[in-house]
Order: structure tokens, then sequence, then C-alpha cells
């Protein structure tokens, strides 16, 4: 565990390390450590993200009591790259990420960050943390904003896209974009336009995080490669027919929710012993960046969440 690199200034004050997985892929994290701290928050960004960008949110969290941390999983941030070209979002296999998350908690607990543990999951992070879940990884409780539990295919014929994905991987063609609409050469945050855009409703939060990647270029993720959403879907479906842990859990997902499958959420939530479902309506997929209205809405469900189980 050494220093690494912390992008944008202080990000609130975070330090940066670096850490390596069990398969020797070096990774880094943002720490937040608090004096007193009621528990330790773990934020596991979504596909594209790095650290820095929830250095708003973990203030929301120090404020609230709690020592955050947030991961740059292998192939994002300033982790190790899969492929050559920088830019692409690739994973070798998505069980690959569970060794990131292993080695995550091992690097809060030598930092000294204090429990109990709580995990706040978007996206991409929603389908590694809750698979980490249901392997041990010890958290009192788990908020997830629009988890991917599901993603959107276009038809919604999943399976068939999976399959062929797959055998275009087995293939070979592993570290190619995916088809359009679905990938490409440039992030979402490049090539669109605020108006219509299925991240935020806030123009605010929707110029920050085009700022942040015009000043990082090096953080850059754009779109998946065929063998990262061949993984991806193979996932989705392989975690729908596992039951959901004994743990308290809050999932939310916006109403206008158009990248990953809100019916996923809804019916694995229906089935989640002391398990809450948030629905927020006129909210896009990125509820920590959304207008503070419906990101206070879900922060405040958080927060209740964690506060009532950090004793």
């Amino acid at each position: 565990m050494t220093l690494a690199p912390v992008l944008g200034g202080d990000a609130g004050g975070a330090q940066a390390r670096w850490f390596h997985a069990e398969d020797r892929m070096r990774l880094r994290a943002l720490l937040w450590p608090r004096a007193e701290a009621r528990g330790t928050v773990l934020i596991l960004t979504g596909r594209t993200e790095h650290a820095e960008k929830y250095a708003p949110t973990a203030t929301r969290l120090l404020v609230a009591g709690y020592a955050v941390a947030a991961i740059d999983w292998r192939g994002q941030g300033l982790s190790d790259r899969l492929t050559a070209n920088r830019r692409q979002g690739h994973v070798t296999q998505f069980s690959d990420y569970q060794l990131d998350l292993r080695a995550f908690v091992a690097l809060t607990e030598a930092a000294g960050l204090p429990g109990p543990r709580f995990m706040l999951a978007h996206s991409m992070g929603g389908c590694i943390g809750l698979r980490g879940l249901m392997s041990g990884v010890d958290v009192r409780a788990a908020a997830f904003s629009a988890p991917m539990w599901g993603i959107l295919v276009p038809g919604g014929r999943d399976a068939l896209f999976a399959r062929l994905l797959g055998s275009m991987a087995r293939a070979g063609l592993a570290t190619r974009y995916a088809p359009p609409p679905a990938s490409g050469p440039l992030s979402y945050l490049e090539s669109g336009i605020f108006a219509g855009n299925k991240l935020t409703t806030d123009p605010e939060a929707w110029a920050w995080m085009q700022a942040q990647l015009r000043d990082d270029p090096e953080v850059v993720i754009a779109g998946p490669t065929i063998g990262w959403v061949a993984e991806g879907l193979r996932e989705c479906r392989a975690l729908t027919r596992l039951p959901s842990p004994a743990l308290p859990c809050l999932a939310a997902v916006g109403g206008h929710e158009r990248i990953v499958s809100a019916t996923a959420v809804e019916s694995r939530m229906a089935n989640w012993p002391g398990g809450q479902l948030l629905q927020i309506p006129g909210a896009e997929h990125e509820l920590l960046m959304e207008s503070p209205p419906l990101r206070d809405r879900f922060l405040a469900a958080t927060l209740a969440l964690f506060d009532a189980h950090s004793g």
C-alpha cells in the first residue's frame, strides 16, 4: 500500500493509495478518514467512473459521521488497464472484479478505517457488490443506486444478444468495441449533449462531469468491449438465479432509468427480506449526480439505513 496521485486537487481531503489484487493487478483507491467515525462506507463505482467523481458524496458522508473509501476498478480510473487502448471499457471476466473488491476491503482494514462497514454501490458497482455480498463480503447494510442487475438491450432480447456477443468473444473479438449503439471510441459525456441525456437532469452536474474528463483525460473510458458486454450480461443472468443475502438493503432507481433494467431491480427487491425499493420519479440513471432534490432524497434514505445499523 503506497501513496497514489489524487486528481483535480485534494478531492475533499482524500488520501490516494495504490494496492494490488491477488492476480497482481495494480489498483487505486481514495480514502477519506474521519476521527471517531461511526463506520466506513465503501463506494463501489460504476462503469467508466473514477473515484474522484464521488468526492462530493464522500463529503456528505463525512459530515454524517462516516469514514469513506472509493475504488478504481481494474481497467478504470488510474488502475491498470486491460487493453492497449486505454479508452476501452473491458474486463476479462466479471469474477475478476471480486478480486478487486476483496483487495479493496483489505486495504480499508489495513489503513485503519473503522467498522462497521457499509456499501454504497452504483450501476456496475451494484452488480459487483451484490455478488460480493453473496460471497460473504462483510458489511452491516448496503445501498444501491440504479444497480446493474440487468442491462437494457434493444428489443429486450438480452439472452440472444448475450449468446451472440459470447460467440464473438470466443472467436477472438473480445477486445473490439461492442456494436453500436452500445459502444464506440467516445465516452457518453464526450459525445452527448445535455438535452435528452440518460445520466442526469441537472445541467450543473452534467457540466461538472464533463469538466472532470477534460481536466484529467487519462481517466476517460469510452464504450464497452464485446467481452465486457458479454460478461456483464452473463453475470446479470447468473445473479437472477441466486437468492438475496439476509442483509438490510436499499435499492433506488430513477423514474426515467434507460441504462439498467428497472424491472430487474424491482424483481430483486420484491424478494429481498428486509429490503426497501425507492423509486425516484423524474430521475435519470446517476442518482448521486442528480439535481439536489432528487439526489438528496436518495442520500437521506441511504443515511437513514446506515444510521439505523451503525450502533
